[in-house]
């Protein structure tokens, strides 16, 4: 869905900084949160036209926080009575075209249960609050998503440019993550606004820490199976069916798929450039940050977000996922 005139001009009038992460030069704020061009169109086009069913679950992220994998499993966990592992749609199809992105596409997200978004809460589409449909958001510890970020972006910019001065460095990425400038951010925003969401709404919002997800992966999975309205029964977990799910939607499975290695993601006609499937994928490990970020630096963004976390009830998970980094 093109945008129409009135939102170009909308986003003409919106303030404006560069992005030194990305192949769209600017990026623009609006309701609080920075995005390129194409994809802010969309997102105030889907405020207005986006109306999901009572019975729609819409998985929200921050980029690079988890995305992919929460829309696997969860797809999977609601498709099992009519897919075997072995027979998944997962096994032909990316995780993005199984649950579209509703902003990015609007007519392949139109009456399905299941679909996503990278759209702070505060933004939602009015319609979201209104029809009372559910939210799980996945998020991740910010210094894990800033590397994460920064390669996927960096990858894409040297597909879309074509030269080795294309790159950029972390360091760069680094500032511009903590200065709250990155797409979709502040993060620390975009993280509180589903915290207290979930806070108010408890029956309608799932939080999920990627972190616990890691390291628990049965025991979330069978509480995002509790909180979609499929539960597992004694007898599923009998037969290995939490299990077949969790190896089904393993990074190590998805990313040996052919759709994952030759396939490209393009969810309109529009977009501006398309994305190798493959870069959705890289290690998926908690603590990778250490290896691109100075300790210095760790430090750094974790005062930061421990300053934008005072007084939500965060700070523990926070506290819990940097010991996690550490052990």
């Amino acid at each position: 869905m093109a945008a129409d005139e009135g939102i170009k001009q909308l986003v003409s009038t919106l303030p404006t900084k560069p992005d030194c992460n990305s192949t769209t030069n600017l990026l623009y704020q609006y309701q609080g949160f920075w995005y390129h061009q194409y994809y802010l169109e969309h997102l105030i086009a889907a405020q207005t036209h986006f109306t999901p069913e009572p019975n729609t679950t819409i998985l929200c992220s921050y980029p690079k926080t988890g995305t992919t994998w929460l829309k696997a499993l969860s797809f999977a966990i609601t498709t099992r009575t009519h897919y075997t592992p072995s027979q998944s749609p997962l096994l032909s199809r990316f995780p993005h075209d199984c649950v579209p992105f509703f902003e990015l596409a609007p007519s392949a997200a139109r009456n399905k249960s299941l679909v996503a978004t990278h759209i702070p809460c505060t933004s939602l589409p009015a319609a979201a609050a209104a029809s009372g449909c559910k939210l799980a958001y996945i998020c991740r510890d910010p210094k894990d998503v800033v590397v994460s970020l920064w390669q996927f972006l960096r990858k894409q910019k040297k597909e879309e440019d074509d030269a080795e001065d294309a790159d950029m460095g972390i360091e760069e990425a680094f500032e511009q993550f903590c200065e709250g400038n990155s797409f979709a951010g502040p993060y620390w925003d975009h993280v509180l606004g589903y915290w207290r969401a979930c806070l108010e709404f408890p029956e309608r919002v799932l939080f999920v820490r990627y972190e616990e997800l890691k390291r628990e992966t049965e025991r979330c999975v069978k509480a995002l199976a509790d909180f979609l309205g499929c539960g597992f029964s004694l007898e599923e977990e009998k037969q290995g069916i939490v299990q077949g799910i969790i190896d089904l939607c393993s990074i190590e499975s998805l990313k040996g798929l052919d759709v994952t290695k030759n396939g490209r993601f393009a969810p309109t006609d529009s977009m501006p450039y398309t994305i190798h499937n493959s870069s959705f994928y890289r290690k998926g490990e908690v603590g990778d940050w250490r290896n691109f970020l100075t300790e210095e630096m760790g430090a750094r963004l974790d005062n930061i977000m421990a300053d934008r976390f005072a007084g939500s009830g965060l700070g523990l998970w926070f506290s819990a996922s940097n010991q996690e980094t550490t052990n």
